[in-house]
């Protein structure tokens, strides 16, 4: 069943040298009790995609097209909700993890006081009780002496009991969806192993669904059920992770798994790269944004821009050039 699906979505910034396009018609699903990885480089619009389903992109930036609808039944459309109507369902129905828990916390309150808050904002419940619902679900998410923690302020933390502690609190009112955006990405990969095993364990203990925001693959072997290959604010492939590992389809996907380390490494010890950087977004390419770094570049790359195409069952690529297209 799809909990949650994007149509369409396009969001666009505009700014003294012009108007940014963002995120460009990107469109996936989030089936339930999945986790989906939004993978790319920085720049690529992964968590602008993300930000946009709750609301919380703000002027210079708006969303000027698309759906995501909530509930395959219902089709609840969230990027046509009120602000009053979209803070019931943020922290609740769906939650978010952002990338710095330093910056997400707030330093002058403790750990409990804003979780507790968290919990009395969606459920009827006493503020003791809600003390109590705290400190139950600082143990779930494996802090220590959670009892003594709860009454701790963000800075008497270590960086991987702060992310911990904002799992808790994203996870506190049950929610649906967990937006996950790089949560991994300030710790080192010991603790980085702690919670996404973590992560896995809430998951198969609730139901959950999951939307992964990273530009690791290391990351994604580990979670992934799904993955959405975003490049210069498009999708660019779509499949289930084991399919994608196997048979990456699209150059830029290609390229990226190409730079990965491996054991057997090259002959002159150096990483292969993607020559070149994402571009611009104020000056996009015509055609097809990758093929000024694309190795398979032909005359019509530079001309028109390829569409989302299923090349084999449940995986899509954006590619005129790779087996199926016209380029054949």
């Amino acid at each position: 069943m799809t909990l949650l699906d994007i149509r369409n979505l396009s969001v666009e910034f505009h700014t003294e040298d012009g108007i940014v396009r963002a995120v460009d018609d990107v469109s996936f699903d989030i089936p339930g009790g999945k986790t989906v990885c939004l993978v790319g480089e920085s720049g690529c619009g992964k968590s602008v995609s993300a930000y946009s389903l709750l609301g919380l992109v703000s002027p210079p930036g708006r969303v000027v097209g698309g759906e995501a609808l909530l509930d395959g039944e219902t089709k609840q459309d969230l990027l046509k909700l009120s602000e009053r109507e979209l803070r019931s369902i943020r922290g609740n129905r769906i939650s978010m993890i952002f990338q710095e828990p330093m910056t997400s916390l707030n330093p002058v309150f403790t750990i409990g006081d804003q979780i507790i808050e968290a919990i009395l904002s969606h459920q009827a419940m006493d503020k003791g009780a809600a003390r109590e619902k705290t400190i139950a679900m600082l143990k779930r998410v494996k802090i220590p002496a959670a009892d003594q923690r709860v009454d701790e302020y963000p800075h008497q933390l270590s960086g991987g009991m702060r992310q911990r502690a904002l799992i808790a609190m994203a996870l506190v009112s049950e929610p649906d969806l967990l937006i996950a955006d790089e949560p991994t990405t300030a710790l080192d990969v010991t603790i980085q192993a702690q919670i996404l095993e973590l992560l896995k364990e809430l998951q198969a203990d609730s139901g959950l669904s999951v939307l992964f925001i990273t530009h690791d693959l290391g990351v994604v072997a580990e979670i992934a059920d799904e993955v959405v290959v975003m490049y210069a604010s498009r999708v660019v492939e779509k499949a289930p992770a084991r399919e994608l590992f196997a048979n990456p389809l699209h150059p830029y996907t290609q390229g990226l798994f190409s730079s990965l380390p491996s054991l057997g490494g090259s002959s002159d010890g150096r990483l292969k790269t993607i020559e070149g950087s994402v571009p611009d977004p104020l000056d996009f390419p015509t055609g097809c944004k990758f093929w000024p770094r694309c190795e398979l570049t032909v005359d019509g790359c530079r001309e028109i821009e390829p569409a989302l195409r299923t090349l084999a069952t449940d995986h899509s690529a954006a590619c005129d050039v790779i087996e199926g297209g016209p380029g054949d």
